[in-house]
């Protein structure tokens, strides 16, 4: 459910650097922050926190400056990544490497470990709306093609990123959602953003070879039957179109060979799903026929000889880790919510 993270007004701005970061200050990251209070002051912001994100919708009519110098990462060294998505007016973004304006439908990713300058500008219509998604950096990085810089922007023609503002608009708004799903939502939106912003990057580059199409044909085939125990070279080679000679040169861009892919792929595969699952909901014989294993006897070699435990024992250890994780977790969890 969404709550009211500050609201300010001709009676309260002054007071903006203590009240912009919530109660306990447990959003954002420090910095400076003002408002214009050459005209009326008007300044709306409600969150919702899902797990470890939060999700902060921002309306205005009001200019809005923040600033985060060196002397604040010294002294606050919070690592987020923020998406912002803007809906009215501009967002103007500017470091040492320059400016960039963000208008009505773009997408701006900003990084709180590297100074930045954000003046958000009101449309004419005197209206600033802005959505935006606050991610820890570890958990960001995962959902990014490659490591982004101070910055990263999308422009308005990105189908990604709107779908990812209505999807995280939808988790917003909809109080009867439960969190789990509504984390699953967050994240799809987060993965969305990263793919925008690879692609983005990717643009005015050389398009791809038609031996790298053909290699991304091959390599989905693969995921795809993976759970195939019959998945051989010749039903790659027959499924894609590629004589098995090709097929061969092909994976070489992959640096292993077609069984090194295969097998290393379905133990990954059966690696996280014993992690995840309980064994009285799936059993191990279950997990290596459902990755491509034709027998729980060689499906235990290889994982041993990969993973270095029996596929009992990674379980065992897996499932002893997680309820530790809870265990600490716990006190922490009873605190915060006294």
């Amino acid at each position: 459910m969404s709550e009211p993270l500050f609201t300010l007004d001709a009676g309260n701005y002054r007071k903006c650097q203590q009240l912009f970061r919530g109660t306990h200050r447990r959003e954002y990251y420090d910095g400076e922050y003002w408002v214009d209070d050459s005209a009326a002051v008007e300044v709306s912001a409600r969150r919702r926190a899902i797990g470890p994100y939060t999700i902060i919708d921002t309306s205005a009519a009001t200019r809005q400056f923040f600033r985060r110098t060196r002397k604040h990462i010294r002294e606050d060294a919070t690592d987020l990544g923020v998406l912002w998505f803007v809906r009215r007016g501009a967002l103007v973004f500017s470091n040492q490497a320059g400016q960039r304006v963000v208008g009505e439908g773009e997408f701006l990713l900003t990084r709180s470990m590297s100074p930045f300058f954000i003046e958000l500008q009101p449309a004419d219509c005197g209206a600033h709306e802005i959505l935006h998604l606050t991610v820890p950096a570890h958990l960001l990085r995962k959902h990014l093609e490659s490591e982004t810089g101070p910055c990263g922007f999308v422009g308005e023609q990105s189908r990604e990123i709107a779908i990812a503002r209505q999807m995280l608009t939808q988790v917003f708004d909809d109080d009867a959602l439960e969190e789990d799903a509504a984390r699953i939502i967050v994240e799809a939106a987060i993965a969305l953003a990263g793919r925008a912003l690879g692609a983005s990057r990717k643009e005015g580059s050389a398009r791809q070879s038609l031996s790298e199409q053909r290699l991304d044909e091959v390599l989905r085939f693969i995921e795809v039957h993976l759970s195939d125990p019959n998945l051989c070279t010749g039903m790659v080679s027959k499924g894609c179109g590629v004589s098995q000679r090709y097929l061969s040169l092909l994976l070489q861009g992959t640096g292993k060979t077609f069984s090194e892919l295969v097998w290393s792929r379905r133990l990954e595969m059966a690696r996280e799903w014993l992690a995840a699952s309980h064994p009285r909901d799936v059993a191990i014989a279950e997990i290596a026929y459902g990755v491509g294993f034709k027998s729980t006897a060689h499906f235990s070699r290889k994982f041993k000889s990969v993973f270095g435990q029996n596929p009992r024992d990674f379980r065992d250890s897996a499932m002893t880790l997680a309820a530790n994780d809870r265990e600490a977790t716990a006190p922490q969890l009873g605190a915060a919510l006294h």
